[in-house]
């Protein structure tokens, strides 16, 4: 999902229908590659080699203030690829260049459990648009990236309500979806084709001016979560049913679980396919690349 974590077994999976991992450059007919982390070299090459029709990358190479150059971008570009710059909206990790400025302004809420070291954020306060959101956007319009990949707009559901005692989850959810329309209102007016894309919490389409505001959708873990336990929870179920609306509202949909079992990966790549998904099955530390499909 997201920054710096250990390296783990390398992936090597072989299924029918899906794109070659590893080794050997490939075209991808379909599906996306998603990686955050570990470009070998600092470089994307292995990206271009592939040609995959969409690609996540982080801003930085290094998850920190290396950032990606303009003609670096241009590379993946020139390949056909649409490429959406990666970074988060309802969060903020240590690692990150813009933390200090966050942290010394107030702005931080309570940690995420699942990834120490990352603090959720007041994402409503004016100054986070200003030290967070804003900076992150004009390097991505300045690099000439397609479009932005938002993360954690599930901070609305995560934060700690004592920390926030004026607030609920449906105001909480209102103030996310309304910063996601005020990105696409200033990317839009900047460059009208970029694209933004807001990964899960697909309910949101239910508040106002959210699903005119997205091109397309990013989902995880729709069938699968990490690793290779089928999604078999009600909220999996729920998540799909709003992914598929979106679809049919004309929204292109990123989907990534998080596989290694061959015979599961062969599963999501006929389900992607099915419903008309692009689909990518990597490891949870996106510090390589996967299977497109």
């Amino acid at each position: 999902m997201k920054g710096v974590r250990p390296a783990v077994v390398a992936l090597a999976l072989a299924a029918g229908g899906c794109t070659v991992p590893a080794s050997a450059p490939a075209v991808s007919d379909d599906g996306w590659i998603y990686q955050l982390q570990g470009y070998p070299g600092g470089r994307l090459d292995e990206i271009v080699a592939r040609r995959p029709p969409y690609a996540v990358i982080d801003l930085a190479r290094d998850s920190a203030a290396d950032y990606f150059h303009a003609d670096e971008i241009t590379s993946l570009r020139t390949a056909g690829t649409t490429v959406l710059a990666y970074f988060e909206i309802g969060g903020i990790e240590d690692f990150r260049a813009d933390f200090p400025a966050v942290r010394d302004r107030g702005l931080l809420l309570n940690e995420w459990p699942d990834w120490p070291g990352e603090r959720f954020g007041r994402y409503w306060d004016p100054a986070w648009w200003d030290l967070v959101v804003r900076p992150r956007l004009d390097r991505a319009l300045a690099a000439g990236f397609d479009g932005a990949y938002l993360d954690t707009p599930l901070a609305y559901e995560e934060i700690d309500l004592a920390r926030v005692p004026v607030w609920d989850r449906d105001r909480l959810a209102r103030a996310m979806s309304d910063l996601i329309v005020r990105i696409s209102r200033y990317a839009k007016a900047v460059r009208p084709g970029f694209r933004i894309v807001p990964q899960n919490s697909p309910e949101l389409r239910h508040q106002a001016g959210y699903t005119d505001a997205i091109d397309g959708v990013g989902i995880e873990e729709l069938f699968y979560r990490a690793t290779d336990e089928r999604c078999e929870q009600r909220y999996c179920a729920e998540n799909l049913a709003d992914v598929e609306a979106l679809r049919d509202d004309g929204k292109f949909v990123l989907a990534v679980d998080y596989a290694v079992n061959p015979g599961h990966v062969r599963t999501l790549c006929a389900r992607y396919r099915k419903e008309r998904f692009a689909g990518y099955v990597g490891v949870r530390e996106l510090d390589r690349i996967g299977v497109s499909c």
